[in-house]
């Protein structure tokens, strides 16, 4: 199956529903989007009324014109929208896909929400779309987020060096890259991510 970006995907199980994000989010989103520390790491901004709505209507543009599919992340044990995830650089040609992008708010946050929006996604990308490769980045500082992808099966590809502005906007910073391949996620990823999701419940 190849990505059709016009076609309202959903993917959901007992905990987790992702939909496709659109601007009516705008105000399902914003309280749980004013926390500026979710976005330190982010080039662009998405707290407070006027920086959300830019960003979501970025990220509809942006699925319209086939460059990227945004998600909506619905929290359903706490039945409230808890942030956004995306796909992008999708590649049918090559089998490739990178995920990311991706905030969660701060109350949703260690709930085991984002394993169970990442184990929706990367079934979605390997089983249904036949992606050979999932890729990943994260600034190098932000060591929450590289942790988080590491425990959900990511393995460090490398850094790319000085590819984007510095926080204080005074230099450059670096990129680490991450990915999943197709025979771990199912030699291995996939069972493990799984049983961690059972633990969590429990």
């Amino acid at each position: 199956m190849i990505l059709n970006f016009s076609k309202d995907y959903i993917l959901e199980n007992e905990s987790v529903k992702l939909l496709p994000l659109q601007a009516f989010h705008i105000k399902e989103l914003v309280e749980v989007s004013q926390d500026e520390s979710i976005w330190k790491y982010f080039l662009e901004k998405g707290n407070g009324i006027d920086n959300l709505t830019k960003y979501i209507a970025n990220t509809v543009n942006n699925r319209n014109s086939g460059r990227e599919y945004t998600f909506a992340i619905y929290d359903k044990i706490k039945n409230q929208y808890a942030g956004t995830t995306r796909f992008y650089d999708y590649s049918a040609d090559i089998q490739t896909i990178k995920l990311g992008h991706t905030w969660i708010g701060k109350d949703f946050q260690g709930t085991g929400l984002n394993k169970n929006c990442k184990y929706l996604l990367f079934e979605f990308a390997f089983e249904k779309l036949n992606i050979e490769r999932v890729g990943f980045g994260a600034h190098a500082d932000n060591k929450l987020s590289i942790a988080a992808m590491k425990s959900v099966g990511c393995k460090d590809e490398g850094v790319l060096r000085n590819f984007i502005p510095s926080l204080n906007r005074k230099g450059r910073a670096d990129i680490v890259l991450l990915s999943i391949l197709k025979d771990e996620w199912f030699n291995s990823v996939k069972i493990e991510l799984k049983h961690k999701l059972i633990n969590t419940k429990t």
